[in-house]
């Protein structure tokens, strides 16, 4: 197997990328089941907070790239009507 210098730096590179894109996905899907726990919950006021601190981290996401930003605002979209059903 022929290994350029090239190749190991990209190779590399698609690692470092993949741990961040990895962490940023893992961090969206935590504030999301924050916001659905608090909607379980039946919490208007809690799952407002939720979402509002939700919403940032999820178009951060999109912004850098980790999902494709349909994705981020379809998730945006979908727990605010689910928030809002509960007021």
């Amino acid at each position: 197997m022929v290994i350029h210098k090239s190749a190991v730096k990209r190779a590399k590179q698609n690692n470092v990328r993949n741990l961040r894109n990895k962490l940023r996905r893992t961090r969206m899907k935590n504030v999301i089941k924050r916001v659905r726990a608090a909607i379980n919950e039946s919490s208007p006021e809690a799952a407002q907070t939720a979402l509002a601190a939700a919403i940032p981290v999820i178009h951060k996401a999109a912004q850098e790239g980790s999902i494709h930003r349909n994705r981020a605002s379809r998730k945006i979209s979908r727990l605010t009507r689910h928030v809002n059903a509960l007021s």
